[in-house]
């Protein structure tokens, strides 16, 4: 998948300006896909260039102006084939299970704190993930929701976010349990 298609998919929703992309790509699709803000405006750049996606300025009273993007019937059909090709598997490269993974040469304390960190990182995309899940699916319950909601694409990718990031907390979680354990039992060998 490229940028583009993250980009595109962000637009479905309505009209926003590259600013607002930036909060989304911070917030609602960091869990499947990062962009730094410069790789977005240069990708703004290119999908108008394309004509995937058509900009407008917006004059604001009290503030500077800005443009705002929105998606073509280019686009949708650029989605379209992008939805029917083959998915790539997902890959993992992740620096903490390296670290996790030599533990047994090296001092275990660092990546005990790394773990931790995670830890405490995954907890708060799962709450701001679980929170997201409640208001997209306002007053239904879930599988209500899922049966006859209008956009039923972002909750499932969320949803996905949320078990990811649950894992990660728990795996952390009982990986760094088992290291404080080994280190104070001596167990760990060099």
């Amino acid at each position: 998948m490229a940028l583009r298609h993250a980009v595109l998919a962000a637009l479905l929703d309505g009209e926003h300006s590259g600013y607002q992309l930036t909060k989304i790509f911070d917030r609602g699709i960091a869990n499947f896909w990062y962009a730094a803000p410069q790789q977005l405006y240069a990708e703004l750049t290119k999908l108008e260039s394309a004509e995937l996606i058509e900009g407008r300025h917006v004059v604001q009273h009290g503030r500077p102006d800005k443009r705002v993007f929105s998606i073509t019937d280019a686009g949708l059909a650029e989605l379209e084939a992008f939805a029917n090709r083959p998915a790539k598997p997902l890959l993992l490269r992740d620096d903490l299970a390296v670290k996790v993974h030599v533990v047994d040469h090296i001092d275990p304390r660092p990546v005990i704190s790394g773990l931790d960190e995670r830890a405490e990182a995954a907890a708060t995309k799962l709450a701001f993930y679980e929170h997201t899940l409640r208001e997209l699916r306002g007053e239904l319950d879930e599988a209500t929701f899922l049966r006859s909601g209008e956009r039923v694409g972002p909750y499932l990718t969320c949803l996905a976010g949320c078990r990811l990031e649950q894992l990660t907390l728990d795996w952390c979680h009982d990986t760094a349990l088992l290291l404080r354990e080994r280190t104070n039992t001596g167990s760990r060998h060099t």
